[in-house]
């Protein structure tokens, strides 16, 4: 996708007009935009100067490096890695580990695929540091196999793991990392791929109220690719329900939840403790925090029941979520202190090493940006 489309893609995510979004230019910057310029830049005509890419990086409210970042290149892969600011002697183990995949053949498709369930399970219940590591290590040596469009497929459900290790509010790496890894399941011609790559994004940044305008650009795609039932739509429909609730959209938060539903029971996963899949439990767990950001206590409790009932003892993290999620609607309903307290306390009982960026910042939300109840 060209800077033109992305920049659509997100001014249409928030439901602007071109001369809206040089309105908002104008209000913030004091510049003199109008809507004849916004439409070159959409069609390419005309390529936003540096200014202007950090104007609209403030006012789409997505990373600059998103609006920077075009292309797709196997070279990205390891920069990329590299400015997590890895140890050298791990980075040089990396690159060993490239050029002797690369000089071996490396790994076969269907061992890859195996690796993918592996790390779709192992998600579940290990950090967040230990993920990276590994999957890091995974990333430099798929990159040599990179002729066979398969493994694009591979590759953008192992930069999607990847982006999820860090917080969205990082979005420098993490939207950085969810854009490629759409990208790269473009250049596999998969279409499943394409759209759970996205939509597994949406629900990750929406979930963690990060970079909205990404969250429901990316939903938007994904939703655009296919209309086959997926658990990929279904992460989009819910990934879009969860910005609209933290915008305050009740009504269009709502009926996403709605539309959810319907594709729940269409494509709900039986495989209950893998990334890859949506099961009941983790669907209410979904529901769960929607209804606390709603302010609809009934809804929320009805979810963190049904959720309780099957989650499996292995995942205690997503119990932590539940318990959190309490907390967030103490917040909502006026007693910030009160609810802060029950996610503090919620989150020091989970193990360190169990911990998720995706807690935290739910720990955030609850401490400092649960105000009333979204209207």
């Amino acid at each position: 996708m060209g800077i033109g489309a992305l920049i659509a893609d997100l001014r249409r995510a928030r439901g602007w007009s071109q001369g809206r979004l040089a309105d908002a230019i104008n209000d913030q910057f004091g510049t003199n935009l109008d809507r004849e310029y916004v439409s070159r830049w959409e069609r390419c005509k005309v390529r936003p100067g540096a200014f202007y890419l950090r104007c609209l990086s403030a006012v789409l409210d997505v990373p600059l490096a998103v609006l920077e970042g075009e292309e797709v290149h196997r070279r990205a892969f390891l920069s990329s890695i590299a400015a997590t600011a890895i140890a050298p002697v791990v980075a040089s183990d990396l690159i060993e580990s490239g050029f002797a995949s690369r000089l071996a053949g490396g790994p076969s498709a269907e061992a890859w695929e195996a690796k993918l369930a592996a790390y779709g399970t192992d998600y579940m219940s290990l950090g967040a540091a230990d993920i990276q590591r590994r999957v890091a290590h995974e990333l430099v040596v798929v990159q040599q196999q990179l002729d066979n469009p398969r493994l694009w497929s591979v590759a953008s459900r192992l930069m999607t793991l990847y982006a999820k290790t860090f917080p969205g509010s990082d979005g420098e790496r993490a939207v950085g990392w969810y854009r490629m890894a759409a990208k790269a399941a473009d250049e596999s011609g998969d279409a499943d791929a394409r759209v759970w790559v996205r939509g597994r994004a949406a629900i990750a940044l929406g979930y963690e109220g990060a970079a909205l305008g990404v969250a429901d650009a990316v939903a938007e795609e994904a939703l655009a690719i296919s209309e086959k039932p997926s658990l990929g739509r279904l992460n989009a429909i819910m990934g879009r329900a969860h910005a609209a609730a933290i915008r305050g959209d009740t009504a269009r938060a709502r009926s996403l939840l709605t539309e959810g539903r319907r594709a729940f029971d269409k494509v709900g996963s039986d495989e209950q403790t893998s990334d890859y899949a949506v099961p009941w439990w983790r669907m209410n767990v979904f529901v769960s925090l929607l209804a606390a950001r709603l302010g609809d206590e009934r809804t929320a409790v009805e979810a963190q029941d049904a959720a309780r009932r099957e989650l499996p003892d292995s995942l205690p993290r997503f119990a932590t979520h539940l318990d959190m999620h309490r907390g967030l609607m103490l917040a909502r309903a006026g007693d910030r202190a009160g609810g802060a307290s029950q996610a503090r306390a919620a989150l020091d009982a989970l193990p360190p090493e169990k911990h998720s960026l995706t807690l935290r910042m739910l720990m955030d939300e609850i401490e400092g940006g649960a105000g009333r109840p979204a209207s």
